[in-house]
């Protein structure tokens, strides 16, 4: 399936653009001041803002994005697209609302750490790691549920640092929770659309190896970055 030979170019050029996301993931999920001030002040329902909150979360949510990436890579049927995605969806809607609700606080810096794991993760068992090096292939689909539950309970604590009110949480959360889903949808649309169209192209069969090593890359400059954070804090 993945063939040798790349080039070094393409090599350089490939790693360089997901480092670049992964930086720019590290920015994008800080919370604007005028979100964040939105987030602290506000009490009873508001349906509207959460869903865009949400929303704009997944859209910039870099690290979500890679997984997901990872995960559609090779799966060439729609009915499969839809298993995969709706496994993820289910685990990170879970523990995004449970955590908030019952006030499943963890540290940031951990959570995070794993979310960059799980893209390493997905890239290697992409790559037929788990076959090469340990002769087994773990469950696909229960691996994307699992790490769905850590990029949920990720959203979950970083949403409980604005103290969020009592008044309309529940709510609130239903709709920021439909938000992600919607910026999922959204997102993975646009991924798909590029996606399908490299793969029309020669170009895929030679950068696919590439692709995932950069890919599995990124993640670990993620997870390095919040194992960092987390012992400097």
């Amino acid at each position: 399936m993945l063939i040798n030979g790349t080039g070094g170019a393409a090599r350089g050029w490939l790693l360089g653009m997901l480092l670049c996301l992964v930086t720019a993931g590290a920015f994008a999920h800080g919370v604007s001041e005028s979100d964040q001030s939105f987030l602290q002040g506000a009490t009873g329902v508001h349906f509207l803002p959460y869903l865009y909150l949400g929303a704009k979360h997944m859209v910039t949510g870099y690290d979500h994005l890679l997984f997901l990436c990872g995960v559609i890579f090779f799966l060439y049927r729609m009915k499969d697209i839809g298993v995969y995605v709706t496994l993820f969806a289910l685990g990170h809607s879970t523990t995004l609302l449970l955590g908030v609700l019952n006030g499943w606080h963890i540290n940031a810096y951990l959570v995070d750490a794993i979310i960059g794991l799980s893209i390493v993760y997905r890239a290697f068992d992409n790559l037929g790691g788990f076959k090469t090096v340990f002769g087994f292939q773990p469950n696909k689909k229960a691996a994307v549920l699992i790490f769905g539950f850590f990029h949920g309970l990720g959203l979950a604590t970083k949403l409980q640092d604005f103290s969020l009110s009592p008044d309309g949480l529940v709510p609130n959360m239903i709709a920021f929770n439909l938000g992600v889903e919607l910026g999922q949808l959204l997102a993975l649309g646009m991924i798909l659309i590029v996606v399908r169209y490299w793969r029309t192209t020669a170009s895929f069969a030679r950068h696919a190896l590439t692709s995932n090593f950069a890919l599995m890359s990124a993640g670990f400059v993620l997870a390095g970055l919040q194992f960092t954070g987390y012992i400097s804090q």
